[in-house]
Formats: C-alpha cells, structure tokens, sequence
C-alpha cells in the first residue's frame, strides 16, 4: 500500500504524540528541580535500525545525534533482547552527550520477539556520583577525577524487573540517593509509556505497515531538505569564536572554527571540525554526540527552516570529525563532563557565524556564553530537615539569546543548546526546596549586542544562604569573550559574577568558581548579552523605541548606538532621527 501526504502527516504526529506522552511521564514524576522545573530532559523514538524517528520539544543538544549511537551500543553490548529489558546508557564514549545525562533505553519488540522500534529517556541528573557535589566537573583532568558513574548500555531490567545490584551501586554514590531513585524511577516509566504506545498504535496499523510508512517519512523529509539546501548560495565559509581561559586551556582560550561547504545542486551541506585543537586536560571537550549534534543545531538555527528534525533530513548534513580532538571525537579517559554546553555552544555559534559570513540574510549571531551563578548547582546539609543532604542546579536565569536576520534574540535561551526548551526555575519553588533565598532577577539594560535585530539584554540574577550553608559550582563563559554579532552588528556584554558577604562586602568572583556561602552570604550572575546582526543604525526606530519603553535600552544608547532620538513622552523624533543617521552614513563613506 502507497503512503499518501496524509498518512505522513498521521504518522509524523502520532510519533510525536509517543515522544509527548513520555515527556510529561517524565516532566510529572521526576523529583529533582533541575527536570520537573528546569526541564533538562529529553525523550525520543528510534527505529530498530537505530534512526532518529521523532523528538517532540526534546532538548537539541540531546537527541539530534546520540540516541543513534547508543541505541547501536545496547544492540552490539546485547544482541539478544526482549521484552521487559530496559538498560541505563550515559557513556560520552558510546554516543550519550555526557555522563550527566542518564539515559534509559527500552527496545520495543513484537509479539514475535522481533526488534521493532527504540525508545529512549534521557535526564540529566542533580548528582551523578562526581568526586564534587555537581554534574559538570569542568576542571576534571580526567574521567577519573571526574567521578562519574558511567553505565555503556548496562541492563538495568530484565523481565520488567530491576536489577537491583545497579541501582545499590546508585545509590551508595548519589549524595541524594531518594531524590537519584525517584529520577531514575520517573525516566524508566517515561520509556515503559513510549514503549506502550508504539505497540498500541502497530496493533492499530500492523508492524510492518508502520515500519514502511517511517521509512516513507523519512525520505520526504531528506527531499525537503535537499529542496531547502538548493535555495542557499553556493560556497565556502568559515566561522571562529572563542571559549574563555579556563584551568588546562590556553592562555587565551579555546579557539573554535568552523568550516561548512554548501553545495545547493547536490542538496548537501559538509561542516568541516577537523582544524580544531586536540582534546584538553579539563571537562570541557565535547562528546562526538555533542559534537555532532552542536554543528547541526547551528546549520537548522541558520537555515530557519520548517523542514522535519529526523534522520531523514539529516541525510543531507556531513559533520567531518576527527578523534582527539576538542570539538570532535574523545579517547577514554578524556573527560566530557560540560559537553553539552561552553564549548559545544561556541562550535554551534562558530557554524551561525560561517552561515553569516557565507552571505547576508543567513546564519545568526552568536548566542552568549553560558554558565553563569544563577544556574549554579548547589548542596549541602539541611539543619531544619535533620541534616538532609541536597544537590540541584539552579535554572534561575541567562537570556543569551543572539539576533539574527529576521527577530531579535530570545529572552530564555538559557543555553545554546537547549534552544530554549529549558525553562527558568519558579523562585518560589526553589525556595520552597532548597536552603535559598533569591533576592533579584531582573533584565539589566545596555547589555545587548546591538544590531539591526539586537541581541537580548543581560539577566541578573542574585540569591543567599537561608537555612544551611551552600555549596556553589558554576564554570560561565563570556566573562573574556563576549558573544560576537555579525553582518556589522555589535557584541553582547560580558557575562559577570559577585559574591555579597553577610557585612556587605562585595566582590567579583572568576568566571568558574566554587564557593561556599554562610547564612546570608549571597551570590549573583549577570548573563552574557546576545550578538547583534546587522548595523545598528539600520534598526526600525519603532523598535528601538519599544525597547527604550521596555527598559532594554537607555535613551541615551539609543541616540549615540542606534541613532534613534526619543522625547520625554517614548515617541521617535523623526527628524532628530533621521539627521543623526544621515550623518553617520556620511562619516561611515570611505
């Protein structure tokens, strides 16, 4: 039987549905803020042949490339399943992110015993056994300073029932075993509902109809893409930007390139990585999924287009990788502990910035750096809850967000990779949680990149110790090397830390720091702003206008960056404006 426009359109979103159904499993019962506030989660299905089917609003940086690897890791580690087996997966050797994110994997099989389909759960955890109280262990020369639990497709269930010898060795090392165990539970039952749905709907369609109908959706969405690519110039371009000094970098910094070759009459684009510099002795280096996934996210950002995120549409993107290197593929024991985010956010701005430079009305500006100290990960012992040991990240704040050639910069970027599927934590459920009290989070003006589409102003965010003392980890980027603009547009503001001592003394703290703050002590991030594209002269004055009325941007900024003049009343003096402009493109003629 043909599969017509229609069943496509059904079979597009009944996986979707699948992948939705595992999402708000996951959302509804994890127990650690970082998932059901934050949610740093991801959920995806998988054809038996290991292929990206859907993802739903799935985390970029987790699904795009990864699941594929490791779902071909659970097949050659055990190349017998069945039904019931369920294995956990957060090995950045083997295709997951980084160990952060554990996974768990679900193979769904037929009646028969046959391999039909993968589902997968991935959420990264508060504490994932580090050898300090945090996930991204930045400064680790190592895996092995690094701490981590590390599980390669390590049967967790078989016959539906735990292997409870694993989830002991869990637990003896998680800081919060209650809180690890009531995640781990919420990320199992999230792949046991995608696994119920996928038998649901081939016991409405049979399995093999649905095996032929995905097959049929993914060649449609590799010829949307062709179709896309054909649109874009021909050419070469290069991208570079740079992670800040950081201990086991240089000292200055991280430089990222990226080399991307877009052939239209092929339908094909190649991201070249290979000129990068080999892995360093930190946390910092990407995983080949975070790798992989990040120039992808920079290539869809910088095409803007609708065409379906599978395995499909990825036939058309080559990502050249080489091992050993930063941005590439790791040896054991290099540690990935940040893959997800710093320099895997700067490879994704290296490819907006190529896309840029290749021709205007393409590509974007760089989104700013992350992480700053209010999305710290904090712990400690709480007095009022009988010593009660805790750990979280923090999502607190960091817009980021870069402009690009159609819309300014997102105000909840939160990370790059993320795409702003990450949500900012409530205050007052952190407070509820945690030992916390957060004094401030609020938009700090004059930070933006300025462009003809601006990049989003800076957030600040500050929060104390309020009932036990806390421990804060957080490693930020953009403190150095602020996030860049392009086609002319300006730079963002640096990203900035401080600690407030308990007598009012405040001092700005480094860019990656782990401090210890007593009752009333406090801290405070102040994100990154995002790049501008284009002049900032050549900005709508409407605009500018709304963002001096929003408190974006000083009136003052306004008239010496943008050349927009406004009255006591928020309205644009047209000709005070239009004066200012014609000057300045006077002084800009060679």
């Amino acid at each position: 039987m043909a599969t017509s426009g229609l069943d496509l359109a059904i079979i597009s979103k009944r996986m979707e549905g699948v992948a939705r159904k595992m999402q708000n499993t996951l959302l509804r019962t994890a127990r650690s803020g970082v998932i059901n506030t934050g949610r740093d989660f991801s959920c995806c299905v998988l054809t038996a042949d290991c292929e990206l089917v859907a993802a739903a609003e799935s985390l970029p940086i987790h699904v795009m490339a990864g699941p594929d690897q490791m779902a071909e890791s659970m097949k050659a580690f055990h190349p017998v399943l069945a039904r019931g087996d369920a294995f956990l997966h957060n090995s950045p050797y083997h295709g997951c992110s980084h160990a952060a994110d554990l996974s768990v994997l679900v193979p769904v099989m037929d009646d028969d015993g046959r391999h039909r389909f993968t589902v997968l759960a991935k959420a990264h955890q508060a504490d994932i056994g580090n050898a300090i109280p945090t996930t991204y262990h930045a400064a680790a020369r190592d895996v092995y300073e690094e701490g981590a639990l590390i599980f390669a497709a390590t049967r967790v269930q078989r016959d539906y029932r735990d292997n409870d010898d694993i989830i002991r060795m869990c637990e003896m090392r998680i800081r919060s075993p209650e809180q690890w165990r009531g995640d781990y539970l919420a990320s199992l039952g999230s792949a046991r509902v995608g696994e119920r749905e996928l038998i649901a709907l081939a016991g409405e369609m049979g399995w093999d109809r649905l095996d032929a109908m995905v097959s049929d959706w993914f060649d449609y969405s590799e010829r949307r893409m062709a179709l896309a690519v054909g649109s874009l110039p021909a050419g070469t371009a290069t991208g570079e930007t740079r992670h800040d000094p950081f201990p086991g970098t240089p000292e200055d910094g991280i430089p990222i390139k990226a080399e991307i070759d877009v052939r239209p009459d092929e339908g094909r684009i190649s991201i070249d990585l290979t000129n990068n510099v080999d892995c360093l002795p930190n946390g910092l280096n990407l995983s080949e999924a975070c790798a992989r996934t990040a120039a992808m996210v920079g290539t869809f950002n910088s095409l803007g287009l609708t065409v379906p995120t599978n395995a499909g549409s990825f036939r058309c993107l080559d990502v050249l990788l080489r091992e050993n290197c930063v941005v590439g593929i790791p040896c054991h024991p290099t540690s990935c502990s940040v893959a997800t985010q710093n320099v895997a956010d700067r490879l994704t701005n290296a490819v907006h910035l190529a896309f840029a430079n290749l021709a205007d009305g393409y590509g974007m500006a760089e989104i700013g750096g992350v992480q700053t100290a209010a999305q710290a990960v904090i712990s400690g012992h709480e007095e009022k809850r009988g010593g009660r040991p805790f750990v979280d990240q923090l999502i607190l704040g960091d817009t980021l967000g870069a402009g690009s050639p159609r819309a300014d910069g997102w105000l909840a970027m939160i990370t790059t990779g993320t795409a702003g599927m990450s949500f900012f934590d409530s205050v007052e459920v952190d407070e509820l949680r945690h030992p916390v009290l957060v004094t401030e989070r609020r938009l700090v003006p004059d930070h933006e990149g300025t462009g003809t589409f601006r990049g989003a102003p800076a957030s600040q965010v500050s929060f104390s110790a309020h009932g036990a003392r806390l421990e804060v980890l957080y490693q930020s980027d953009g403190t150095v090397f602020p996030a860049l603009g392009a086609r002319g547009g300006g730079a963002g503001g640096p990203a900035e830390n401080y600690v407030t001592r308990r007598d009012g003394v405040r001092e700005k703290a480094d860019g990656w720091a782990t401090l210890t703050l007593d009752e009333g002590d406090g801290v405070t991030g102040i994100s990154p702003g995002g790049g501008g594209y284009g002049p900032a002269m050549a900005r709508d004055p409407r605009r500018v206008a709304h963002d001096v009325a929003e408190g974006y941007v000083s009136r003052n900024r306004a008239r010496q960056v943008y050349g927009v003049v406004i009255d006591e009343d928020g309205v644009v003096d047209a000709d005070a404006t239009g004066v200012i402009r014609s000057e300045s493109q006077v002084q800009a003629r060679p």
